[in-house]
């Protein structure tokens, strides 16, 4: 059984709560991601999606060279352990639905993230999984249209 240690990224760039949502995106250009961890110092206190950017920063008018990612960035996330096995992992990120999870020692000191890609380019036996996995967490989630129904009636 493979743990999160044998296919996770090691040495993740993160931002700060303090820097803005431009500075966000840049590094997401950069780095080719569409996440990146938010910690203080080591400490990991949040994840920024481009997702984030737009729907919770452009989406409420936020300027984005002011706006801190604090403002935008997701405060409770999953995370694993190095020592995590890689199928129990698998299974909780399918049952989230996500694609990425934050790795962190026991201290919330951030040490690496893990995708499906990782998975499924550092663990072939995995590959079907992987596969399934992706099929549940690519369900489509209900809009929430509650706003709409208030405005139309």
């Amino acid at each position: 059984m493979a743990t999160v240690a044998d296919v996770m990224t090691r040495e993740v760039r993160s931002m700060t709560p303090a820097d803005t949502l431009s500075d966000a995106a840049k590094v997401m250009d950069e780095l080719n991601v569409g996440v990146v961890p938010v910690c203080e110092g080591d400490r990991l206190v949040g994840m920024v999606t481009d997702r984030d950017i737009v729907v919770r920063g452009l989406a409420r008018d936020l300027d984005p060279a002011g706006s801190k990612l604090s403002d935008v960035m997701s405060g409770h996330v999953r995370t694993a352990r190095p020592d995590d096995d890689v199928d129990e992992v698998l299974t909780e990120m399918a049952n989230a639905q996500i694609r990425r999870m934050a790795v962190v020692d026991g201290q919330d000191k951030l040490v690496g993230i893990l995708s499906l890609g990782d998975i499924a380019a550092k663990s072939p036996e995995d590959e079907e999984d992987v596969g399934l996995s992706l099929g549940d967490i690519s369900s489509p989630a209900e809009p929430d249209r509650s706003e709409q129904q208030k405005q139309s009636g």
